[in-house]
């Protein structure tokens, strides 16, 4: 036994070094800019006492430039790795160092990320990766970049098949920006977290343009402009509490079902307060978040991409404890037309929830496609297609709600019962017609409105019978297009319902490769 002390005490002192980080003096700046350790995340993100840590003892190999020498020699080099739990589910995770070298990715530090994400495929279960660091680690040169490429292949490889969750926690520059953007949502954090190819000094340089960190890369820039980031946390913490709360929503793995949440809320349970959320004016906006809250379980609404294409909503919830993704138009902004924007934020998410089996709800308010020149231009018909192009190839059961208008090729798009749609519903103030009474009138009587005494009043006449024929839910539900319309407080038990007569539900696409997607 005495023999084996020496080698307990080795071990004892390996372990600690390699827990030490980069030493006191760079762990203290790193919590004097208001940022957390490695080590600190994973103990926030992690249930307690849950981490297994592997690759403790790793170590770079590059010999040149000084990286020989014993204060650059750090056990576990710039990343931890290993696996826990969250909410008693395993997952795993790698947490980005950046009190050692600043987080520089090495090519041990890559081979490590790349040994945790092979076992998340393999174990099919999360991978989580906290991310915080100066990009490359310039003095190894291309055996860096390759590493990047390494992680790059796993990411698509892991696409669709296990959840990736990336959190921006620091800088995130150069190549390392790739690796998030190939994971399916990212969280930035306000202040301290920034994402961009080139840095504010190459584009200074090259184009002139004098930026700061935060306005070109910042948690809110790409959370509202660029659309990069889908979530924006106050402080590290709340985006840690984030991470463990949208996991709640997700399965393991593609074959697996989304968690089941038991809840008090009654399935059965009508809210009067819809029957009244529709203005009687169709031209007067409502907040379809409302709307939400008020059918959901207990009112929670996990938002997805809540800053950017307000004009489309989406996001996680529970009806009678299943776990469903929403996709609502917002008739608060810009009338819930869609634009490319929107489109794309909503065909991403749909593409998400497909692949992780869990329940499509579509909340349907779309006066049209957005028209104009540069949205024309910017490719409108591209991004419009992205979005039928999801709905059309999503199988997972998808139920849509009519709640006002559905005009034109925005009704087809928003998953019609024409593209797969299990179950079409419409409340009593739904219009459904190629386009909106006043315009249709413009065109179909362009001749008579000339010739009329009184235009004005000759129109107002003609609006309202074309509504009475046309723009109302029953033309559509004559020919099964819908398949009921409904009292709206009566919404939440029929969504429901309809969930637990689909859940065994089967659909497949021809047997291919893959389809080509409008990208």
């Amino acid at each position: 036994m005495t023999n084996q002390d020496p080698k307990l005490e080795r071990l004892n002192q390996m372990r600690l070094q390699s827990m030490a980080g980069g030493g006191p003096a760079r762990v203290e700046k790193q919590r004097k800019a208001g940022k957390l350790t490695a080590r600190e995340r994973l103990d926030l993100l992690l249930d307690p006492g849950s981490f297994r840590e592997v690759d403790a003892f790793v170590v770079h190999r590059e010999r040149n430039f000084g990286m020989d020498r014993p204060e650059n020699q750090f056990l576990g080099d710039s990343v931890v790795t290993g696996w826990g739990t969250i909410n008693g589910r395993l997952v795993y995770v790698y947490s980005q160092d950046f009190t050692v070298m600043g987080g520089s990715l090495s090519e041990a530090h890559a081979e490590k990320i790349c040994k945790i994400m092979d076992m998340a495929m393999k174990n099919g279960a999360p991978i989580i990766g906290l991310n915080d660091s100066g990009g490359a680690r310039i003095q190894e040169g291309v055996f860096s970049l390759g590493g990047y490429a390494d992680i790059f292949l796993r990411n698509t490889l892991a696409s669709g098949f296990i959840p990736q969750l990336s959190v921006i926690m620091g800088p995130c520059a150069g190549g390392a920006v790739y690796s998030p953007a190939l994971t399916d949502f990212i969280f930035m954090v306000k202040d301290t977290s920034y994402m961009f190819v080139t840095g504010p000094d190459v584009v200074r340089a090259v184009t002139h343009e004098d930026v700061t960190f935060e306005e070109l890369g910042g948690a809110m820039i790409h959370n509202a402009i660029s659309g990069v980031s889908h979530v924006a946390a106050n402080s590290e913490e709340d985006a840690l509490f984030l991470i463990r709360e949208i996991l709640t929503y997700i399965p393991q793995n593609n074959m697996e079902d989304p968690p089941f949440e038991p809840t008090k809320d009654d399935p059965l349970r009508t809210e009067e307060a819809l029957n009244t959320l529709v203005p009687d004016d169709p031209s007067k906006p409502y907040d379809v978040k409302e709307l939400i809250r008020l059918i959901v379980d207990e009112g929670r609404f996990f938002e997805i991409h809540e800053h950017f294409a307000k004009n489309i909503v989406v996001g996680f919830a529970r009806l009678g404890g299943h776990s469903v993704g929403i996709v609502a138009n917002q008739p608060a902004v810009l009338a819930g037309v869609l634009d490319i924007d929107a489109s794309e934020k909503a065909a991403r998410f749909i593409r998400f929830c497909d692949a992780f089996n869990i329940p499509l709800i579509t909340f349907e308010d779309v006066p049209g496609f957005m028209p104009g020149l540069a949205q024309e231009h910017g490719g409108i018909i591209r991004s419009g297609a992205k979005l039928l192009y999801a709905y059309c190839e999503a199988t997972v059961p998808k139920i849509t709600v009519v709640t006002r208008k559905a005009y034109g090729g925005a009704y087809c798009v928003m998953n019609s019962k024409h593209i797969r749609s299990d179950l079409n519903l419409a409340w009593p103030t739904a219009e459904i017609a190629v386009m909106g009474p006043d315009g249709a009138v413009n065109i179909i009587f362009r001749r008579e409105l000339a010739e009329a005494e009184d235009p004005a009043q000759r129109k107002a006449e003609l609006v309202q019978e074309y509504r009475e024929r046309f723009a109302n839910p029953y033309v559509a539900a004559s020919r099964g297009f819908i398949d009921d319309v409904i009292v709206p407080s009566e919404t939440r038990p029929r969504l429901i319902n309809a969930l637990e007569m689909l859940q065994n539900k089967r659909d497949s696409n021809p047997p291919k490769k893959h389809g080509n997607i409008p990208l």
